[in-house]
């Protein structure tokens, strides 16, 4: 015959407790004597007693599985800042499930439906979609990286208006004269544009016209590589370019050689992220990097602070200017 499963029952008659005793051990709920909790805990091991952590779990309301909704890992930025996450959350004793929306507003609303519908216990989201009515009305704790998905979500970013400063004074004091910038569509709203704003801010103050190119995160790569040679056709006076990302970076100094220029003597480029696997694949690329790993460590403070019911804040982190060579 099967052996029958220990219950609470048996341990509380064991330990000589009562049930709720037991289960306040188990949850580590009240006060109790450390004498007791000994007791209990001497039970349970006697009787080779298993907590049943699905019970464990509903009695205190968590699940802990907690989502990542993002655009992609089939970029060095988010491929090692979901890595980051997914650590610090095991770290934590969190599961993660993953939806990579590739910013689809239609696959990141049912992505986020799915997790709502596992009970898991918080968000951590970097996709560009604010418009989903579900970030709006949910009472789950949320936290957003470098992305504004409703005005009740904290965010962790880089400090991106010090990067775009960065960024341009370094071209600024390499003496480029016809400095241009990439980044997102105006209508995105991202931390992103800060990068553009202290470009602009920077070139006016020192009597130089800034000029834009939008580059959507989203665009097939060829859309990319023909927008960036619209800049060489349309500036063929540029000697320096600030991308707003390492991948638009590599994809410029690529097109540059089918334009002849040489870098950096004729023409200067400066990145943005500063990813370990960029680091890796384009050691000559100076770029800002900002401190994944440590947003990713502070995000999950922050959502983790938010599941116990705690007001958090936004927070801002520092960059810093890396050397490579191409600035």
């Amino acid at each position: 015959m099967a052996k029958k499963p220990v219950k609470l029952d048996d341990v509380a008659r064991e330990a000589g407790v009562s049930k709720t005793t037991v289960s306040r051990v188990l949850n580590q709920r009240g006060y109790l004597s450390e004498e007791t909790i000994a007791k209990v805990q001497r039970a349970m091991e006697k009787l080779n007693y298993r907590p049943n952590a699905i019970a464990r779990q509903l009695y205190k309301r968590e699940t802990k599985l907690v989502g990542l909704i993002f655009p992609t890992i089939d970029d060095p930025f988010f491929g090692q800042l979901e890595a980051a996450l997914e650590n610090e959350l095991y770290r934590r004793g969190y599961k993660v499930l993953m939806g990579n929306s590739q910013n689809n507003p239609a696959k990141e609303r049912s992505f986020l439906r799915q997790l709502l519908n596992r009970q898991v216990d918080g968000l951590i989201v970097g996709a560009h979609n604010q418009a989903i009515g579900e970030y709006q009305r949910t009472n789950l704790p949320i936290v957003s990286i470098e992305q504004i998905v409703s005005r009740n979500v904290p965010v962790v970013a880089s400090d991106n208006y010090n990067g775009g400063r960065l960024a341009t004074q370094r071209l600024l004091d390499d003496g480029c004269q016809h400095i241009i910038h990439t980044n997102y569509p105006e209508d995105i709203p991202t931390p992103n544009h800060e990068r553009r704003l202290a470009y602009e801010d920077l070139l006016r103050q020192h009597g130089q016209t800034p000029i834009t190119y939008h580059i959507s995160f989203d665009d097939p790569v060829e859309k990319k590589r023909a927008i960036i040679r619209q800049i060489f056709e349309d500036h063929p006076e540029v000697d320096g370019i600030f991308a707003d990302n390492d991948t638009n970076a590599g994809l410029i100094m690529n097109i540059a050689g089918e334009f002849k220029r040489l870098i950096p003597e004729d023409l200067r480029v400066v990145g943005y992220d500063g990813a370990n696997a960029t680091r890796i694949l384009l050691p000559q690329l100076t770029t800002i990097q900002q401190p994944i790993n440590q947003m990713a460590e502070t995000a999950v403070a922050m959502l983790q602070a938010r599941i116990n019911g705690e007001q958090v804040a936004s927070k801002m982190l520092p960059v810093k200017i890396i050397d490579g060579g191409t600035a």
